[in-house]
């Protein structure tokens, strides 16, 4: 006859079992919270799109230097931006269809809301430098400003994207203390360099 569990025993059990499910209950809560405080939409393929463009760019602009062809070398990386965000938009709604997340609510939201005032206020210095014939101060000026809308965005975001950033902000704060013939270079590292980069990053370790 096998002996039956005393009362003692059961009792002495059920301490452990109630602290592990309290324990897999609380990580369940703080992984969702975490998720849920996060725009994770954000599209390693499109950055590496937005790279790709970004190398042909500084190609292209190569052919139309600054100091001869100002306007034709604005007018190669104006398009070059318009290509990026194109391709960034349809990678993004892509992944967040897969992913269930909404683009107008919630982390999404947040993440618009502090990327979106550093762009516009290099959209407007584009303008007035442009016009004034200041050509040579936009480069430095795109990269600090993008970094700035990257790091305050990126708060919203996952990890790799606040640090690209600030890598941006570093480069386009070296960009303004070098000469006006390296701007090509640091524009290549920048919008084609750091976005390959980070982008095959968020890729492996985020997905699309």
């Amino acid at each position: 006859m096998m002996p039956t569990p005393s009362l003692f025993m059961l009792d002495e059990n059920k301490p452990n079992a109630l602290h592990d499910r309290a324990a897999d209950n609380i990580r369940y809560i703080r992984d969702t919270m975490a998720s849920a405080g996060a725009f994770t939409s954000v599209s390693g393929v499109g950055m590496i799109g937005a790279g790709a463009i970004g190398i042909v760019a500084a190609g292209l602009s190569v052919w139309s230097p600054i100091d001869r062809s100002p306007r034709r070398w604005l007018a190669v990386w104006l398009a070059a931006a318009c290509c990026a965000v194109f391709i960034s938009s349809i990678t993004i709604r892509a992944k967040a269809a897969r992913t269930h997340q909404s683009l107008f609510t919630g982390p999404a939201r947040r993440f618009a809301l502090a990327f979106a005032p550093p762009l516009i206020a290099g959209a407007v210095m584009t303008v007035a430098f442009a016009s004034q014939g200041q050509f040579a101060m936009l480069a430095p000026m795109w990269l600090v400003l993008y970094g700035a809308a990257v790091t305050s965005g990126g708060a919203f975001s996952v990890r790799p994207v606040p640090v690209m950033g600030c890598a941006f902000l570093v480069l386009g704060a070296a960009c303004f203390l070098a000469s006006a013939e390296w701007q090509p270079a640091f524009l290549a590292a920048g919008f084609g360099g750091l976005h390959l980069i980070f982008g095959v990053l968020i890729t492996r370790q985020y997905g699309g």
